[in-house]
């Protein structure tokens, strides 16, 4: 090779070294990017708490029963917050684990790829709806149809709020949850069916074993969607903050809550307006615990496949 070519060479090398470079200090950029937001979050919800505990005692935040921030008497309990948010969670997963399950089974296992090509849209579509539409829902069809079983019910109650939100996150389940089943090699299926395994027992006793930590993955990320829910609930479940165990009954959740301070002609430097900041991190850490269940469950119960 002549010099003059390996100066071109090498040239080129530079030129390439240096766009190299640049992509990774734009990509470098986007993730800083992201972890300061994160933090900025962090900090204002801090900031904001330790204002509102400096006038109220964090063990009455917590352990109190009653939560009436801006109307006299004033009480300061998060409480029947966390209970009104539980309730939607726990109602909603009864709803979509067990449908999105079934129906991740059956796109991975049973669906032809024509059946399949029509049911994975459409179900991308119906987690692509605004959440307010939902809300609107649960008002104009899911309320009415348990108020004519059960002619008590109010117009805003806990159970159309359970059912909204876990038809909202069956997509979710159901997408996570096939992706980890269609991710179990076909050897292991293959091995089953020459045990004389069913297609039933192939499903159930393999396939969704060797896929577990996807599929728990999957109902711990859409709970936290549940949790942090807030359109749809603030529409269906009303805003009456309190402990009931019963479903009919309106209640409130910890972002029905922000959105309804958030609205409000509350000033600005009140307790009122302060206890938003507190709920919002009360909010923050109960879908971070979430989170990090999820990470722990998928690297403790992953399967690793050659």
């Amino acid at each position: 090779m002549s010099q003059a070519d390996t100066t071109i060479t090498t040239g080129g090398s530079s030129i390439d070294d240096r766009k190299n470079d640049f992509i990774k200090y734009v990509f470098f950029s986007c993730a800083f990017v992201t972890v300061l937001t994160t933090l900025g979050i962090i900090l204002v919800l801090v900031q904001g708490s330790i204002e509102f505990f400096q006038h109220v005692s964090i063990v009455e935040y917590l352990t109190g029963t009653n939560w009436s921030p801006v109307i006299r008497p004033y009480s300061y309990g998060v409480l029947p917050l966390v209970w009104g948010t539980l309730i939607i969670t726990v109602g909603s997963a009864l709803i979509a684990i067990p449908v999105g399950t079934a129906t991740a089974i059956y796109l991975s296992e049973y669906a032809e790829p024509r059946v399949r090509k029509v049911i994975k849209p459409t179900l991308e579509i119906l987690a692509g709806i605004p959440t307010i539409v939902y809300g609107f829902f649960a008002l104009s069809f899911i309320t009415p149809v348990i108020q004519l079983v059960f002619p008590q019910t109010g117009t805003f109650n806990a159970a159309a709020g359970a059912i909204v939100v876990g038809i909202m996150i069956i997509p979710m389940v159901s997408s996570l949850s096939e992706d980890a089943m269609s991710s179990v090699p076909d050897e292991l299926r293959n091995a089953a069916y020459g045990l004389g395994a069913t297609k039933f027992e192939v499903s159930t006793n393999v396939v969704v074993p060797a896929s577990l930590s996807g599929v728990v993955a999957s109902y711990i990320l859409a709970l936290s969607r549940a949790i942090g829910e807030t359109m749809a609930v603030t529409l269906a479940v009303g805003m009456t903050p309190q402990i009931t165990a019963n479903p009919l009954d309106s209640i409130q959740t910890m972002t029905a809550y922000m959105v309804q301070i958030g609205i409000s002609d509350v000033s600005v430097d009140s307790i009122g307006y302060q206890s938003l900041f507190a709920v919002g991190l009360t909010l923050f850490i109960l879908t971070l615990a979430m989170n990090m269940i999820s990470l722990w469950v998928k690297s403790r119960y992953r399967e690793e496949y050659q």
